[in-house]
């Protein structure tokens, strides 16, 4: 290909990719990275005016992001001229025949190997599968298959370089991709990339990791200050030791010669293969190095165990981290206490294990930590307090939204303010859209969910919003339930702004969890897509009788679903609150039904919120031409007093804060809700500002006190709901239940027969169940004695009384 035809043909190659869901970025070829910012684009694909204007400037290259906004793409790096590609392609053949053939095979300008698939179950970020060791004789650098590599120094001051043979690409990763020079496809094709299931994706990196030859440093416990040193039970070098005895005598056996400390003594003679199993690993094939497989999965291996080191390279195994190994005792910790070292020392103590406590200090800078910093997960037994709905004070939104929540109150036959309230502020949020903005470019989207089982009147405030509609002229503007995503983009095409008020939101959440394809135009990807892109250009998919696709400048979707609660909590799953479609919902616990009244009809709208919705439909920010603002619309930007601006700040900051401990302690899901709940007080406030004074609305201290007030609450709801209902595995379940019935109970406590018989179990597998729990210190068995006989009792640890349930 000559260089004058390249760049046609890295446009035309973009296009395609583009139109296949994959996220394409102009790259530099020489220095391996987009020349442009990826980070907007880890988010939402790239539009193709965008892809036009960086294709322009020529680029040398082309790269694919991978990860969900490619559609949860992965491709596996083979590097030093793809020297254990062979290899590994024979253990894949054999381990799953069939398998290599499906997949995109492509040839990197070093010589080395790109392979490439998707995974709708979901990619993790970059993994290093296999590393080699190479020993040099100084710090010079050194070039090893045209890279160039620093050395490093170990313990006994011998130079070494750590090569990386076999890597992912997987979420927020870049690769270059053919046609930029050098890379081409030599199988398959990188516009379809096959599916592959989670077991299968799990055979591609297991088999790459049976050709690792380097293992990191042990990972053995956490920081400790010289007064806990010797609760911790850690000594100055255990975390470097693999203990060659293999005396796998019972945890509770006693040694005969403690003078060690519990945790080194574990490491030496514990039995972790009996505190895998007990928590749902299975051996998957034995022999020196044993291959583990994690709880949940029925073929395939996510571990290795050899030489009394566990390494885990799965991201799919809390609370392990992948490419880490482990000590005997660092897993007992992980899996019996939830990462409490300490705990777990003193508990192993009492089993036996170590020498008495002495009584001079220790010296413990040499201890090579598992640190917060490094992803330590928090105690399971830390019960995160229920705050409760959202208590009815901060439904109280003056302006516009109180006299639609009036009227809906005086009129409804069962009148229920968290209902009015949902109605009001979605009305509110439609006619605001593309009108109004923060002076961040915030919009005023929201998706609210209203939980409410049958007959609490839930369709009054649809009636309600549907009639303004309907009298100033915008009910073209009104969905009801959603046919697919493509219904949802026609429809945004048509008018640009959108309100759906959907009565069967337990559908569209059931699909978010089967929705294994992930394919563009399903409903929860519009959604989530259209949410992001409300000050932004959306692509809607070609249609067979167009020739390009067409674009929404700045689409508006409002969302006021409602949902029955039992259907709710079943649809939770670690999908769905982590994939960003929990935490931009408002949810609202609609409690009991009201106390009925004679109704009114809906359609009897008072002047007073006719005239101000009129008022917002004939609103023109910039006084440009009528179908000019309708197709490309300017909206006003709304300012914020020094105050509101000074606690915006301060909420950012607490909200970042949050991120970064639920980031160390590797939380996916607290690290997604704290991501939003910044935007959202934002929006809330701005529309609190739009409320109070739609001619003139300015956002005021006590706007953003009360949004602040109401994005935390829901932020701590959120992540209650994730502890109590979303469970890993059938075992996991079954423990969030006991945990549920007892934290319901009175006194969160129950006697042994009452919940034996509330868990429907046969009392083998009760029994098995609540022992799991009282060594993981979420359940304290206590014996009472009732009426002169002696009785056994459940009680809940670490929730205190008075809570809320």
């Amino acid at each position: 290909m000559s260089e004058q035809h390249q760049p046609a043909s890295l446009h035309d190659a973009a296009r395609r990719y583009l139109a296949a869901g994959l996220c394409v970025l102009a790259a530099h070829r020489d220095e391996k990275r987009p020349t442009v910012s990826w980070k907007p684009f880890q988010t939402r694909l790239p539009t193709e005016a965008e892809v036009d204007a960086w294709l322009a400037n020529g680029p040398s290259a082309l790269c694919l992001l991978a990860g969900r906004t490619s559609g949860h793409l992965e491709t596996i790096d083979f590097d030093l001229r793809a020297e254990l590609y062979e290899a590994w392609a024979a253990r894949v053949e054999q381990a799953a025949p069939g398998l290599v053939a499906r997949l995109v095979i492509s040839q990197t300008q070093s010589g080395g190997r790109h392979v490439t698939y998707r995974c709708p179950s979901g990619v993790s970020g970059n993994l290093k599968l296999a590393q080699r060791r190479t020993d040099v004789e100084s710090s010079e650098p050194v070039v090893l298959a045209g890279k160039t590599y620093v050395p490093r120094q170990d313990a006994k001051r011998q130079w070494y370089v750590v090569v990386t043979l076999i890597e992912t690409r997987g979420e927020g990763g870049i690769f270059l991709c053919d046609p930029t020079p050098g890379y081409r496809i030599t199988q398959g094709d990188l516009c379809n990339p096959p599916v592959v299931s989670e077991d299968e994706r799990d055979v591609l990196l297991g088999c790459a990791w049976e050709l690792n030859e380097y293992l990191p440093q042990v990972v053995d416990g956490p920081q400790v200050s010289a007064e806990n040193a010797d609760n911790a039970g850690l000594s100055a070098d255990n975390s470097h030791r693999a203990p060659s005895s293999a005396d796998n005598t019972h945890p509770g056996a006693p040694s005969a010669h403690n003078t060690e400390r519990p945790g080194d003594d574990f490491n030496s003679r514990g039995d972790v293969r009996a505190v895998l199993a007990q928590h749902g690993w299975a051996l998957a094939r034995g022999g020196e190095n044993e291959y583990w497989r994690r709880p949940g999965k029925t073929c395939g291996w996510s571990a290795t165990l050899k030489d009394r080191v566990f390494y885990v390279f799965t991201s799919n195994a809390p609370p392990f981290e992948p490419n880490r190994p482990y000590s005997p005792f660092a897993v007992y910790a992980l899996l019996h206490h939830g990462g409490d070292f300490a705990q777990a020392a003193r508990e192993l103590r009492e089993l036996g294990y170590g020498a008495a406590p002495s009584d001079h200090g220790v010296d413990i800078s040499h201890i090579v930590a598992m640190s917060a910093e490094n992803g330590s997960p928090p105690p399971e037994n830390a019960h995160i307090a229920d705050p409760g709905p959202i208590p009815e004070r901060l439904f109280d939104v003056p302006g516009f939204v109180a006299r639609v929540m009036d009227f809906t109150l005086a009129s409804a036959p069962y009148p229920n303010v968290g209902l009015a309230f949902s109605g009001a502020m979605s009305l509110l949020s439609y006619l605001t859209g593309r009108k109004v903005c923060d002076e961040g470019d915030l919009r005023t989207n929201l998706y609210l969910l209203a939980l409410a089982s049958s007959g609490t009147g839930k369709d009054f405030p649809r009636k309600v919003n549907a009639r303004v509609l309907f009298d100033i002229g915008h009910a073209a503007a009104l969905g009801d339930k959603f046919a697919s995503g493509e219904g949802i983009q026609d429809a945004l095409l048509r008018n640009g702004a959108m309100l759906f008020q959907n009565d069967e939101m337990d559908g569209v959440l059931r699909q978010i969890n089967l929705d294994r394809e992930n394919r563009r135009e399903s409903i929860p990807n519009v959604l989530m897509t259209v949410y992001t892109a409300a000050s932004d250009i959306y692509p809607v998919r070609v249609k067979a009788n167009q020739k390009e696709a067409a674009t929404i400048d700045q689409p508006h979707l409002v969302l006021f679903g409602t949902a029955t609660p039992q259907y709710f909590y079943e649809a939770l799953s670690q999908r769905m609150l982590t994939n960003g479609f929990f935490a931009r919902l408002i949810i609202v616990d609609i409690g009991q039904r009201g106390e009925g009244q004679e109704p009114r009809p809906a359609r009897n709208v008072p002047d007073a919120v006719l005239e101000i919705a009129r008022w917002w439909a004939e609103y023109n920010p910039h006084k440009t031409r009528r179908n000019l603002l309708e197709v490309h619309p300017h909206p006003k930007a709304i300012h914020a007093e020094p105050e509101a601006k000074e606690a915006l700040t301060a909420l950012q900051r607490a909200t970042e804060a949050e991120y970064r401990k639920a980031d160390k302690q590797n939380d996916e899901v607290a690290r997604v809700a704290w991501s939003r709940t910044h935007e959202n007080a934002k929006k809330l406030s701005l529309l609190r500002a739009v409320s109070e004074n739609h001619e003139e609305p300015l956002i005021r201290l006590p706007a953003v006190e009360w949004a602040t007030e109401f994005a935390m609450h829901q932020t701590r709801r959120q992540l209650f709901l994730a502890q109590t209902y979303v469970a890993e595995n059938a075992f996991h379940a079954d423990c969030l239940k006991v945990i549920r019935k007892l934290r319901d109970a009175p006194g969160h406590e129950l006697p042994h027969s009452v919940l034996l018989k509330r868990m429907k179990m046969n009392a083998t597998a009760f029994r098995d169940l609540v022992e799991t729990l009282r060594q993981r210190g979420e359940v304290l068995p206590v014996t009472v004695t009732t009426t002169g006989r002696p009785g056994l009792v459940y009680r809940l640890v670490g929730v205190k009384d008075g809570e809320r349930t």
